[in-house]
């Protein structure tokens, strides 16, 4: 089997295009049930921000899987893979792993070593995982990915800085004002990102940050925390005329501020400029405002690069990281190669045990005059004989498995001690009962050609 990733982020695809490739919510656990069923998928985990759209999938074989993604997306968003496959990157195996370690510790991000990335790579996890959509694999690479992050900035700097999108935004209005004194701010939903900016605009002075939310009840939980003014989004739109800057971070699906609306607003107002950034993704604010004279309208593609003087840094710290991502991906490769072991393992230690139990019962028969102590005692000290002859031929086959043969040596494992029958029973047992999928799904993979073993190589594939 073989871990594969294929997505689009902000280096690949402008908004405009990223837009069209965003997940709702509520249709996720729709979206990941329809990706199971995308032949060769076994496994698969859906990332989708603002700024990336990430498919990572355990697959059976690499051969044409690249094209059954692509199929997948197809169908699902609607749009002719002729429109996004130029957009879409594809790494494979050690690079698929390697790319999702950075992304979780923020070195794939617009604004390097955010931390708003870690939530939600941990969210798409458990939705994922709640969906029954993660097996053995995905369960262990995506929990070292979050513990792997969370070390990365508690160990390094990287994250002292105040940077994010968030940040970038407020930055970018204090160069267009220079100062937030005396500036009222709307903003335009009450979620994470929202947040987030309410928290930098009240540390910058602004007089008044007025929020708007669809809930009411939302829009008042977050202005109190800021000491903000809540108001429904009916009434945002009317307050357009009295505020100075805009920021809309939204999950909604159409645009919430039109051409229209800011125009009209901006005849009460001719002499004040409105300054718009639109965080969201897809897109809050029409593109067409941006022609009226006054307005300046900035999307999220336009925060890149404001907050290139805090990144000197956490560029240095970010080498640190590269060396901890290193380290986890050969703790993972370690791992995979010795996951077939365990069932080899289990195999031994029946089959031994159902010699002992055999062997003991013929010999009881065979000298029916001992008493209870006397066969407690031959079964416990024949019992040690199997457990010290089986001692070194586990261990030793524990550290063959974790080296660069280790397929091989599983294999020739199995054939010495003659395990194929009990791994047979082991599989067929384990898939009746669901009790152990780690073990069934290890013991399957004894089964599968050398060819088609994981190779953790350095590949990277186009799509």
């Amino acid at each position: 089997m073989h871990i594969v990733v294929v997505g689009l982020n902000y280096r690949t695809a402008p908004v405009e295009v990223r837009e069209r490739f965003s997940f709702a919510e509520k249709d996720m656990p729709q979206a990941l049930q329809e990706l199971l069923r995308t032949k060769s998928v076994l496994e698969g985990v859906i990332i989708a921000t603002c700024n990336r759209t990430e498919i990572y999938v355990v697959v059976d074989r690499l051969h044409m899987c690249g094209y059954f993604i692509r199929s997948f997306m197809e169908k699902w968003f609607g749009i002719s893979r002729e429109e996004f496959t130029k957009h879409l990157y594809m790494y494979e195996d050690e690079q698929a792993i390697r790319h999702l370690f950075r992304v979780a510790c923020g070195l794939d991000s617009m604004v390097l070593g955010e931390t708003q990335i870690l939530g939600q790579v941990r969210s798409a996890f458990l939705l994922s995982q709640s969906e029954k959509a993660t097996g053995t694999w995905f369960n262990m690479l995506f929990k070292q990915a979050v513990t792997l992050s969370k070390r990365a900035h508690s160990e390094t700097a990287i994250g002292e800085s105040a940077v994010s999108v968030s940040y970038a935004a407020v930055e970018l209005g204090k160069r267009v004002f220079g100062s937030f004194s005396g500036k009222r701010v709307l903003i335009l939903g009450a979620g994470k990102m929202s947040e987030l900016t309410a928290k930098h605009l009240s540390g910058a002075g602004a007089e008044e940050v007025i929020v708007a939310n669809r809930t009411f009840a939302r829009a008042q939980e977050l202005a109190s925390k800021f000491s903000g003014t809540p108001c429904s989004m009916q009434e945002a739109m009317q307050r357009l005329e009295e505020v100075d800057i805009l920021i809309s971070s939204t999950g909604a699906e159409g645009y919430v501020i039109t051409s229209a609306q800011v125009a009209q607003s901006m005849k009460q107002r001719p002499d004040r400029p409105l300054f718009m950034i639109d965080i969201a993704v897809p897109r809050d604010i029409d593109p067409a405002i941006s022609e009226l004279q006054n307005v300046f309208l900035y999307d999220i593609d336009d925060l890149e690069g404001i907050v290139e003087s805090n990144m000197e840094m956490r560029r240095g710290e970010a080498l640190k990281i590269e060396n901890m991502i290193e380290e986890e991906i050969s703790s993972f490769a370690n791992w995979l190669q010795t996951l077939g072991v365990k069932p080899v393992i289990r195999a031994l230690q029946e089959k031994s045990s159902s010699i002992h139990e055999s062997t003991l019962e013929s010999l009881f028969n065979k000298l029916p005059e001992l008493d209870e102590r006397q066969r407690k005692v031959i079964r416990r000290l024949t019992k040690s004989i199997i457990n010290q002859m089986m001692h070194d031929p586990i261990n030793r086959i524990k550290e063959l498995a974790g080296e660069e043969n280790g397929a091989e040596a599983l294999n020739m494992f199995t054939q010495i001690f003659s395990l194929e029958e009990q791994m047979e029973r082991l599989a067929e047992s384990e898939m009746a009962s669901g009790a152990s999928q780690e073990v069934f799904e290890a013991a399957k993979e004894e089964k599968v050609s050398q060819q088609e073993k994981p190779a953790l190589s350095l590949v990277q594939a186009s799509v």
